[in-house]
């Protein structure tokens, strides 16, 4: 996820619409039918889930980032060539106190947490001195783990919900199951339901480190997987006290890779910075472009790291596209950008939260370094079909094509011609597009992509659109009364 295109720079950007994708909106008390238009398709019978924030202030208080809105889940449900559409709020603890209290309760990435007005300066002050309450504000993504599903962001805390109601379940803190002190929105999960995470912890000698988590499949006994969690490889870190930011790994059939980036996370001043001084997740970050940026693997069963790095030009990254084997190689394609200035890219996004502001040409200053297929247009929020070729050698992927960091666009690459396909229309902003696999398909892109559009111009204002993988041609799209705020991850649930 490219930070920068979110955020609001002061250049006239030719989508001026795109502002709705940043407003509060309410949840729904019940779901809604949606206008179809075309012939949705027989084989789609599940659910379309989708996270984001939804509410960007609360009191008189604004949220600085985009990170940091508190998580609305959405749903379109498939039934009979039908589709409705229903959408919650993720009740998180930062969610039920911002509300309670009227105020920001817990410190978000872009976001400080001020003390209660109401407290003492005594009370204050040993508020500071009862440690770092990381937040749960589960925005990010969901996935299934065992039977059950979670609502997701980068910290220590997932959340359980009922795909069926939206309602909010359980608060699990992984810390308690294994060593790590946060993991990511983006697991790898093999056929037989087994979940792959990463994330930092403190790995031998005080330092660092990276832990792999295996979380195994439906139980027999139907116990919990999570209370089954290991770990199953380290991977150590560059510098002692400064991981690199994480925010997706690649996973081959026989090796993990791990991409460790200069954008680091400076521990100490997370400690103790943030609780005398008032700083946020983001004030925590910096570079060390010096580093470069280092590619290391792991075999993964038995898991064992293979102490060969692999160094390359310092890159700002997020999202991997796919990781495969090919005769000896190990072949890893990511969403990148070169350099890593971590300074320049907290400068950019925080002129967040006004969606309404423009672009200066001096923010422009990411753009020639994105990693580009479409002109000014980066190619982000990458999908597969990893159903059939998550870690394995593949030939297509579909992303956001974001103009400007607006994402204003769906593209399809061949990743082995460079061949592209674009769907477009004006003043309309999709999300990420999640490919469905047809029964009978034969070809890697037999199926469907799945993409929520706001429109904010139009009679309805938001729309599931489906399109066919083949050449991006459109099959139907399902039309709803009420504008949709931007999404970040989701999953189709069949």
């Amino acid at each position: 996820m490219s930070l920068l295109f979110f955020f609001a720079n002061r250049f006239e950007h030719p989508a001026g619409g795109y502002r709705k994708l940043f407003e509060t909106c309410e949840e729904l008390s019940e779901t809604i039918p949606a206008t179809v238009t075309g012939r949705i398709p027989s084989f789609l019978k599940g659910s379309l889930l989708r996270l984001g924030p939804g509410l960007f202030e609360v009191g008189d208080e604004p949220f600085y980032h985009l990170f940091d809105g508190q998580a609305l889940m959405h749903k379109f449900d498939f039934k009979n060539g039908q589709v409705t559409y229903f959408r919650k709020f993720i009740r998180t603890d930062a969610y039920v106190r911002a509300i309670t209290e009227k105020r920001v309760v817990i410190t978000e990435f872009g976001t400080f947490a001020y003390p209660d007005p109401c407290k003492n300066i005594f009370s204050r002050f040993f508020t500071y001195f009862q440690g770092v309450e990381v937040t749960d504000n589960c925005l990010v993504n969901v996935y299934p783990i065992g039977e059950d599903y979670y609502a997701v962001t980068e910290t220590n805390y997932i959340t359980k919900v009922n795909t069926d109601t939206l309602e909010t379940l359980k608060k699990v803190d992984m810390c308690s199951y294994v060593n790590i002190n946060g993991v990511t929105a983006h697991p790898h999960i093999e056929r037989d339901g087994t979940v792959y995470n990463i994330g930092n912890c403190m790995g031998k000698g005080a330092s660092l480190a990276y832990n792999i988590v295996r979380i195994p499949p439906t139980q027999k006994d139907k116990s919990d997987p999570i209370d089954k969690s290991k770990v199953v490889v380290q991977f150590p870190s560059y510098q002692r006290f400064k991981p690199s930011y994480v925010h997706s790994f690649g996973m081959t059939d026989n090796y993990f890779v791990f991409v460790e980036t200069p954008v680091k996370i400076n521990l100490l001043k997370f400690l103790s910075a943030w609780s005398i001084r008032g700083c946020n997740y983001m004030d925590c970050f910096e570079s060390n472009e010096s580093q470069g940026t280092l590619f290391h693997i792991a075999k993964k069963n038995p898991g064992e790291y293979i102490d060969l790095k692999f160094k390359g030009a310092p890159i700002g990254m997020f999202h991997h596209i796919n990781a495969f084997e090919d005769q000896g190689f190990i072949v890893v394609d990511l969403c990148a950008w070169k350099g890593a200035n971590w300074d320049e890219v907290k400068k950019a996004a925080m002129l967040a939260p006004q969606p309404e502001d423009k672009w200066t040409k001096s923010d422009e200053w990411l753009l020639s370094d994105l990693l580009l297929f479409f002109g000014f247009v980066a190619f982000e929020f990458p999908q597969i079909n990893y159903k059939r070729y998550g870690g394995k050698n593949y030939t297509y992927a579909y992303a956001l094509g974001l103009n400007h960091f607006i994402p204003d666009r769906i593209c399809k690459l061949n990743v082995k011609t460079k061949e592209t396909w674009v769907w477009q229309e004006p003043d309309s902003y999709p999300s990420e597009p999640l490919f469905v696999q047809t029964p009978d398909a034969v070809d890697e892109d037999d199926g469907v992509l799945l993409t929520i559009v706001a429109a904010p111009g139009a009679q309805r204002p938001a729309y599931l659109l489906i399109l066919n993988a083949k050449d991006l041609s459109e099959v139907a799209r399902a039309e709803v009364e009420c504008t949709i705020p931007v999404t970040f991850h989701g999953m189709y649930k069949p």
